[in-house]
């Protein structure tokens, strides 16, 4: 027995799959990619169950103030938290030109999935954007 034959004999016994005279390679090709759609559809449908319980917010403020700054924070029954602080600064550009940019203060924290605390501070001006904490990898300095 070639390897051929070995082919439609496993098909058609596991399958139901014959391959007669009529039937085309390409529709073979066809019905097995179909089991193996319905396979992939029924792994992927087998999602772990989330729990129904909703996140309550315990507090939110928000606070803007005439100059340009603002303040604004909030803290969720899941544990998450953040706070940022907003503010007008003075810089020149490239033509030593003034003008005006907001920086930012803040941190956030959450819960990880093993448990944990992740707390992350940041800052972000004219440079750009700086985040710290132990999930940030640090930046190596070359001498």
């Amino acid at each position: 027995m070639y390897l051929g034959e070995m082919y439609k004999r496993f098909c058609s016994d596991r399958f139901g799959i014959s391959r007669s005279s009529a039937t085309k390679p390409n529709q073979l090709t066809m019905k097995l990619i179909i089991v193996a759609l319905a396979f992939v559809a029924v792994a992927a449908a087998a999602v772990v169950p989330v729990p129904n319980e909703q996140v309550q917010i315990l507090r939110s403020d928000f606070q803007t103030n005439p100059e340009g700054g603002y303040n604004f924070g909030f803290e969720t029954s899941d544990g998450s938290s953040r706070s940022e602080t907003g503010s007008l600064k003075d810089v020149l550009d490239e033509d030593n030109k003034p003008h005006q940019v907001v920086t930012v203060r803040g941190t956030f924290s959450y819960i990880k999935s093993d448990g944990t605390s992740e707390t992350i501070n940041y800052t972000a001006d004219e440079f750009g954007f700086h985040p710290e904490g132990d999930s940030i990898p640090k930046a190596v300095s070359r001498r």
